[in-house]
């Protein structure tokens, strides 16, 4: 009798090729076989992650069945995010020398809009030594994927839901998680905001509820039930099982053949989509957070054979959590939104003022996206003189602070510029303003210093179109763009100045003579901050745009921001253009008077005369009694050389009476037997305006007087 060899024997016979399997031994091609059929993708990289070796598992899964992949890395063969978080487990696996858990993406199935993903797994690969030559990567076969961790894959790929502040992409968003690995149709209504607010106290049962869709996903391309489209409203009818969750605010799990779904779908023909759809089981979940009840999701499986379960209810609990805090978060956001940029609107000046200086075009857009409105803002302010004040600012941050901070900032350019500093001086003052504003505000996670006002810039021009100089200073602000009559740009060198509550810097004047016509372009930094641009670029189309004749500003100022601006700016824009007018000499007429008591009568006739060559005789009663109290002023407390000067343009009259003395006069009412005082408070009385302007050596006493066209109605 013959005995079966020992496996000591067995080891020791000598291998003898089968010819069927060719040269190579059996248990060789048993390696191979179990490398090319398992079941799962495989795919091995060397120590450069490079790919070595992939299964035709792995190389349908990845679309790579005719493309020689062999020595690519893994972001060359799936380009994007995916493809490189991939390869950096692969790479902390090569590193650590422990198994990392990932997620595969594979070619979207038939039916889907986005690609699926699979679970798996980077193991270092060691040589006998211990050393780790390479990796392996495993993509699990989802088919025997267990319940528990389908829905963690599913958890974890909820955590695009509400990448943007947008309600309507957020609710989509959801959606699009949900189907089709939970549900083979998803909708999601919300409350209607003209109805339902923040604060409501509750949904009272039994009262219709009217929802507005805002978003909906099935899963076929598309949706083939007669539902609602997003952007519809829809009313829910009273003790509805949507109404019923609402009011509850507990989610409810439906077989569609329970007598609450038949009478539903029997009375509100917006439900019909249920039958239409041959879905077999619902959910419904409340979108709640904060306290207040958002809406409502609708899940429904048709062609999916297994109803949903309790542990569904409890994921699509979690995901809608997770989706109502986001749209509570974007519905915050636009309501800050909406109310800052109310209060900036209201802020800025809503018309411009009259003024024959210049011809202004004014555009202010609000940041766009995410960031929120600032505090840039623009001024135009009528000075004596005829003259006018420009303004450009740009509070740092953004928000209700930042756009509180411009209207204070706006209001104190205005007071300081009544009283007609000059600009260094006004911005000197400024300064001081935002340092004790910054005192005052605690900053804290939700207040940022900045939004106090520290880091703002401001520009600042005095244009007088008597004698065509314009003067100009800036704190930390981006210096004017100048465009001359003959189309020539160029910016004009204005010292930078420090930002604003800095403090102990000063800033410094750049005065210049312009020629009539002469285009001046203020603005703040996010006209030359458009993203993925070159800022060479940038500033080679806005000299262009500028240096191209335009009749109206205002077709100059929309040109030059649709140049520059290719989307939604990321940062607040506010855009002055100004065009230079000259007062020509017949509306100026200018005399030096002596220091006599004896010349004020002579001043008057030279008033008097002027204004009959201007044709102005009803405002000669009044304007000889105002420069009779001004030379009269000047002779008794001022220094000589005195000066009168009238200026008319338009429908105002400017009385300037100018001496060499800094004492400023003071309106006080005089007592019953004062031999003095009356003069300036009759000069107040007759006066549209009136007040004191400083120079260098030497004040201007200075009065407005606005013409009527009513014959008569300048006298007495």
């Amino acid at each position: 009798m013959e005995h079966p060899p020992s496996p000591s024997q067995s080891a020791e016979r000598p291998r003898t090729p089968d010819a069927r399997l060719g040269s190579e031994p059996l248990d060789e091609r048993l390696q191979e076989w179990a490398f090319t059929q398992h079941p799962c993708a495989l795919a091995v990289f060397d120590a450069d992650l490079r790919l070595v070796r992939a299964n035709p598992g792995m190389t349908e899964g990845l679309g790579l069945a005719d493309t020689p992949a062999r020595g690519l890395r893994l972001p060359d063969i799936v380009p994007g995010p995916t493809g490189d978080a991939v390869e950096a487990a692969l790479r902390l696996a090569l590193g650590t020398g422990e198994r990392q858990d990932t997620q595969l993406p594979v070619p979207p199935s038939a039916g889907t809009r986005r690609p699926a993903g699979r679970p798996a797994t980077a193991t270092p690969l060691r040589d006998p030594d211990g050393q780790v030559r390479g990796v392996c990567l495993v993509a699990h076969h989802t088919a025997e994927q267990a319940p528990a961790t389908q829905r963690k894959l599913l958890l974890d790929d909820a955590t695009r839901i509400g990448t943007t502040l947008n309600i309507s992409h957020t609710a989509q968003e959801l959606a699009e998680v949900a189907v089709p690995r939970l549900a083979d149709y998803a909708a999601v209504d919300l409350l209607d905001l003209s109805r339902h607010s923040d604060t409501q106290p509750g949904i009272q049962p039994g009262s219709p509820l009217t929802l507005s869709r805002a978003a909906a996903r099935s899963t076929g391309d598309n949706a083939p039930y007669p539902a609602p489209s997003p952007g519809e409203s829809l009313t829910c009818p009273p003790h509805s099982p949507v109404a019923e969750a609402l009011a509850q605010r507990r989610p409810a799990l439906y077989d569609t053949s329970d007598d609450a779904i038949t009478r539903w779908i029997a009375r509100d023909p917006q439900a019909a989509w249920i039958h239409a759809a041959q879905a077999h089981s619902l959910m419904i979940v409340p979108l709640h957070a904060r306290g207040t009840t958002l809406g409502v999701v609708l899940f429904a499986r048709g062609t999916h054979p297994g109803p949903f379960t309790p542990d569904d209810l409890k994921l699509a609990e979690q995901l809608t959590t997770h989706t109502a805090i986001s749209i509570a978060n974007a519905r915050r956001y636009t309501r800050e939104r909406t109310t800052t940029m109310t209060l900036q609107r209201s802020l800025l000046p809503h018309t411009l003022p009259h003024q024959a200086a210049l011809d202004i075009a004014t555009r202010y857009l609000p940041a766009g996206g995410d960031t929120g409105v600032g505090g840039d803002w623009f001024d135009v302010i009528p000075l004596s003189g005829a003259r006018v004040a420009l303004v450009v600012g740009d509070v740092a941050g953004h928000g209700i602070r930042a756009s509180a901070t411009m209207g204070r900032l706006r209001t104190a350019v205005r007071t300081l510029a009544d009283v007609d500093l000059p600009p260094d001086e006004l911005l000197t003052h400024l300064d001081d303003l935002v340092i004790h504003l910054s005192t005052d505000t605690t900053p804290s996670d939700d207040t940022p210093e900045t939004e106090s006002g520290v880091g703002t810039t401001c520009l600042y021009a005095i244009y007088d179109p008597t004698s065509r100089h314009c003067t100009f200073a800036r704190a930390g602000h981006p210096p004017p763009a100048i465009v001359n009559p003959d189309s020539t740009v160029y910016f004009l060198d204005v010292p930078a100045g420090p930002p604003l509550g800095l403090g102990g810097l000063p800033f410094e004047t750049t005065d210049i003579e312009l020629p009539e016509g002469t285009l001046l372009t203020l603005y703040t930094n996010g006209l030359l901050q458009p993203q993925h641009q070159d800022i060479d670029d940038t500033l080679d189309k806005m000299f262009t745009t500028l240096a191209r004749p335009t009749a109206a500003l205002d077709t100059l100022a929309d040109r030059l921001l649709t140049t520059l601006l290719t989307r939604p700016p990321s940062d607040d824009i506010a855009l002055l253009l100004a065009r230079t007018r000259v007062l020509g000499t017949e509306q100026i007429a200018t005399w030096t008077l002596p220091d006599d008591p004896a010349i004020v009568a002579e001043a008057r006739h030279h008033a008097t005369d002027q204004l009959s060559a201007w044709q102005l005789p009803d405002a000669t009663y009044i304007t000889e009694l105002i420069v009779s109290e001004l030379v009269t002023n000047a002779i008794r407390y001022g220094a000589p050389p005195i000066q009168l000067r009238l200026i008319h343009h338009d429908n105002t009259l400017t009385t300037e009476v100018s001496d060499t003395s800094s004492t400023t006069p003071h309106l006080r009412r005089a007592r019953t037997y004062d031999e003095g005082g009356r003069g300036l408070l009759l000069i107040a009385q007759l006066a549209h305006r009136w007040g004191t302007r400083h120079a260098p050596a030497g004040k201007t006493i200075w009065t407005e007087q606005t013409l009527s066209t009513s014959p008569g109605s300048q006298g007495p």
